[in-house]
């Protein structure tokens, strides 16, 4: 099994929170990954739309996916997140992470979250840090 495969494999496995988000996997590569979640009436806030931490949730698991490319564990050293319109449930939110630089131990990555329409509902900015932990 490909290094790749294999840190994917392992993570899927393992991944409680994105199972108990509902989050699918779309697309999975080397520097790149596509997720999708459909927002529940449990991820509103009390105003009735998507709670940003749920919108975060999304883009940071898209962001782990495809950060996590080799035979090292790789983590969030930090990130960033601009919300930039407001979704309820019922809509499903799609996360397309991809690398920027990968230089040495540190990635930088943006992911891109839209609506079931197309609309760009937030941009993250991701900073990874590649650990010598094997997976």
């Amino acid at each position: 099994m490909p290094d790749a495969t294999r840190s994917t494999h392992t993570m899927m496995q393992n991944d409680r929170a994105a199972r108990a988000l509902g989050i699918r996997i779309e697309v999975n590569e080397p520097g790149r990954a596509v997720m999708s979640m459909l927002i529940r009436d449990d991820m509103t806030n009390g105003f009735a739309i998507t709670h940003g931490g749920m919108v975060f949730a999304l883009a940071d698991t898209a962001f782990a996916y495809a950060c996590n490319e080799d035979e090292k564990v790789t983590v969030a050293a930090g990130a960033d997140i601009a919300f930039l319109k407001s979704t309820t449930a019922g809509q499903t939110l799609t996360a397309t992470a991809v690398r920027r630089v990968r230089s040495g131990r540190n990635g930088l990555y943006d992911v891109t979250v839209t609506d079931e329409t197309g609309d760009v509902v937030a941009e993250f900015r991701g900073r990874s840090f590649t650990t010598n932990r094997p997976l």
